[in-house]
Parts: C-alpha cells; sequence; structure tokens
C-alpha cells in the first residue's frame, strides 16, 4: 500500500508554491517532504496541517494506491 501526492503537488504549483515553501509555512523536517515525494506515509497531523494552510480536502492532495491493482 502506497499514497500518491501528485494532486498536492500539482495543488503547490497552482498557488506557486514550492515543496520548500510548503515544508516551512507547516514547519515539517525535509525526511517528511522525502516521504512524500516516495509516496511513502506520513502522520495525519502533517496532512491536516497541510489542508489547513490550501483550504483544501485530503481527496484534493492524496491519493490511495492500492498495491494489489
Amino acid at each position: 500500500m502506497s499514497f500518491s501526492y501528485n494532486k498536492l503537488w500539482k495543488l503547490l504549483i497552482d498557488k506557486n508554491m514550492t515543496k520548500s515553501d510548503l515544508r516551512k509555512a507547516i514547519g515539517i523536517s525535509s525526511s517528511t517532504m522525502a516521504k512524500m515525494g516516495k509516496g511513502e506515509n506520513v502522520s495525519l497531523d502533517v496532512i491536516d496541517k497541510i489542508c489547513k494552510l490550501l483550504d483544501c480536502k485530503v481527496e484534493d492532495i492524496l491519493e490511495h494506491i492500492d498495491g494489489n491493482e
């Protein structure tokens, strides 16, 4: 099981933000950003902070990818 954050990356482009801008704005580490870049799990707290900052819903930034498909 993994996740795709492609929707988040596209949303950042639409909002004229970089990944670094996002990281600094919500106060997460570069290793957490790296996990997201690899489609790995991050805490719901991080997801919540992103959604609050970008004023969006979870489904606007995250997609579950089932490895069995």
